[in-house]
């Protein structure tokens, strides 16, 4: 079941370009969307009333997708977030960014059956479903991006907006002094022309209210210059954040060494060290990272991507990634055969004549790595892999 849990949760929330199922499902998701959305489009044309019952059968059968995988989601919490306990997990999806939009997508399908009164409020919430497409993996890059920008310039954007509302309420105040006389129906108050001050300094300028005195006329004319360089400062630095995420990414590139892995494997025997641990437990040498266990089972063989939750098992297959070496140092690796006229057949490591700068670090058996020590006995057909130490 535990394996079960944590392929639906693969399926689900994280997904690969190679995982077949979980790009099926993503493509699945985005579709459903889709047409929940053009079903919420649909239905404010007077045509809807003719095709009512085709709407309701799409609506509430996308909504039903929606709520198994809201579900799914939050059976699988544990594993998003592994630090927290059980109900912990649970709270913490419930609560996230985007349980919230989850949650607050169907929600609104369901309500109206609870409070049949407030059918058409609840019903002005589905438009929140639309923010469900930056969830998909292949739409959350750029998404990701905007996200960083916004975090890097949040002290200059909120210091933008601040001055951005302080120009509006001094706009309304000055419009008040000016215009109140004239026009008392309109600027009644000194909040009265927050309307008037936020169209005018946004450029959005409806013209449902204007000044009529030329004093109103004169500082409209100063707080709209204001206001278009005020608003271009969010703009400028939205602006610059992103120019300067790009040349970020440029300079990782320029900067970043590629490193050659090689892979090495490990065959887990009977009195192996590692049988029956969990992989946080184990302490692995520091050059070596475990990628892939494979794990025979009847169908075949298993690759199981490895978390500290796993437990090795007898006859599991360990494969481990290292850094290609570079031999800019006085050391000297060499592989050498051994025959059946070799004299090391049949004799233990530590009884072979070999210089003390010399070291046998693994040998290749029948095509399985094995982690030499003093008592292992050197085969016919064995590959060792000697290090060397030059003078």
């Amino acid at each position: 079941m535990e394996n079960k849990r944590k392929r639906i949760f693969h399926i689900i929330q994280i997904g690969t370009n190679d995982d077949i199922i979980s790009r099926a499902f993503d493509i699945f998701i985005v579709c459903a969307i889709f047409l929940n959305l053009f079903v919420v489009l649909f239905d404010t044309f007077d045509v809807a009333k003719d095709y009512k019952t085709a709407v309701n059968i799409i609506e509430w059968s996308t909504v039903i997708i929606f709520t198994i995988e809201y579900i799914l989601r939050l059976w699988t919490a544990d594993f998003l977030y592994p630090k927290r306990s059980f109900w912990g997990a649970r709270m913490a999806f419930i609560f996230s960014f985007f349980g919230l939009v989850d949650l607050l997508a169907i929600l609104p399908s369901y309500l109206p059956l609870i409070f049949p009164a407030g059918a058409v409020a609840f019903r002005m919430f589905r438009v929140i479903r639309i923010f469900r497409l930056f969830k998909v993996n292949t739409k959350s890059d750029a998404f990701n991006v905007i996200v960083d920008v916004l975090k890097d310039k949040r002290k200059q954007l909120f210091s933008s907006i601040i001055m951005i509302l302080i120009l509006m309420v001094a706009a309304s105040l000055c419009m008040y002094s000016l215009e109140n006389r004239a026009q008392p129906e309109i600027f009644k108050n000194a909040f009265s022309g927050i309307w008037w001050s936020a169209s005018t300094i946004l450029t959005i300028g409806y013209g449902d209210i204007a000044p009529i005195t030329t004093g109103g006329k004169i500082m409209a004319m100063v707080i709209s210059f204001l206001g278009v360089g005020l608003v271009a400062i969010p703009t400028g630095i939205i602006s610059a954040g992103f120019v300067e995420q790009y040349q970020r990414a440029r300079y990782v590139g320029d900067t970043a060494e590629e490193q050659k892995l090689r892979f090495v494997t490990s065959v887990v025997g009977a009195k192996h060290p590692y049988v029956g641990k969990l992989v946080k437990d184990i302490a692995f040498p520091p050059q070596l990272l475990l990628v892939v266990v494979l794990r025979k089972k009847d169908a075949g063989e298993e690759e199981i991507v490895p978390d500290g939750g796993l437990q090795i098992m007898m006859n599991d297959v360990l494969v481990f990634a290292a850094q290609n070496f570079d031999d800019t140092r006085k050391i000297d690796l060499r592989e050498v055969k051994i025959k059946e006229e070799h004299p090391w057949v049949g004799k233990m490591i530590r009884d072979l004549d070999i210089s003390r700068l010399e070291l046998i670090v693994s040998i290749e058996r029948r095509g399985k790595t094995v982690i030499p020590n003093g008592r292992t006995v050197i085969k016919k057909d064995d590959t060792l892999l000697i290090y060397s130490k030059k003078g």
